[in-house]
């Protein structure tokens, strides 16, 4: 009776998560960012699992550890939002491209909201993740800005670091987790650095 093993296309490459394993790592992602987002990191993992549809033993499969289902979910949200710049640089105008990340940007500061109590902890489990943020979202925001200012959509002299702190304190959510405010605030602040590109590039 042969083992039931994860797929391999090349000899010593890593191994490729089955079909069934990778739908249920996202459903129990997913599941916890939900529940983060309402009950805070300190929810029950019966109820992450629940949600996903999932025993526990499958949750404690792929997250031995709280922490590491909480990384998990922060580099999923992380990644997604730093995946977006290129896909919105391809569909949009640089301008409107570097407006639309901004928004994405937002929903990413309110998916982390649920995992601040965990981030701010000081455990040493969390120790790599701010460097995780800068080498991902630096570059994303970087690429996007400087396009814009190349064709003449933003102005230039805008500094990429400031700029992302910038975006991230207007998209803080309100108590009730409510997000209009903070993309209001975003939108201006893009709209902002539009004023007096067209005369620069003129």
């Amino acid at each position: 009776m042969t083992e039931d093993l994860p797929d391999q296309t090349e000899q010593g490459k890593k191994p490729r998560v089955r079909a069934d394993a990778q739908r249920n790592l996202d459903a129990l992602l997913l599941a916890a960012k939900a529940v983060f987002a309402s009950a805070g990191v300190d929810a029950p993992v019966r109820e992450i699992a629940e949600r996903a549809g999932v025993g526990v033993g499958t949750l404690y499969r792929h997250f031995p550890q709280r922490a590491d289902l909480i990384k998990a979910v922060f580099r999923r949200e992380l990644d997604a939002c730093a995946d977006a710049a290129a896909q919105l640089a391809q569909t949009n105008k640089p301008g409107d491209a570097l407006a639309a990340w901004a928004q994405r940007f937002v929903d990413f500061i309110s998916a982390k909201r649920g995992l601040a109590d965990a981030l701010h902890s000081g455990d040493p489990a969390y120790e790599a993740l701010p460097a995780y943020f800068d080498a991902r979202l630096r570059p994303a925001l970087t690429g996007l800005l400087g396009a814009a200012v190349a064709a003449g959509d933003i102005r230039a002299g805008t500094d990429p670091d400031e700029l992302l702190r910038a975006i991230a304190r207007l998209s803080a959510p309100g108590p009730d987790g409510d997000t209009a405010l903070g993309r209001r605030m975003v939108g201006l602040l893009i709209d902002g650095l539009r004023y007096g590109a067209s005369a620069e590039a003129d």
